[in-house]
């Protein structure tokens, strides 16, 4: 991650820029992923859990519209 500095640039901003970008590029997500081991089935329920949700949440929108 890189953040381009200003000579006058806050350092609060600077950080919330950077926290920004760590936590777009998903960075976080994958460290606490890393923490403990998942097993090949547990992380297969997992994935299925989130996709199954995303396409009852198309479905929810689709119905609205």
């Amino acid at each position: 991650m890189e953040v381009l500095l200003r000579e006058n640039d806050r350092l609060d901003v600077v950080l919330k820029k950077f926290r920004r970008q760590v936590t777009k590029a998903g960075l976080f997500r994958d460290l606490k992923k890393g923490r403990y081991y998942e097993s090949p089935s547990a992380r297969r329920r997992r994935k299925d859990k989130v996709a199954a949700r995303r396409k009852a949440k198309v479905a929810r929108r689709r119905e609205q519209h």
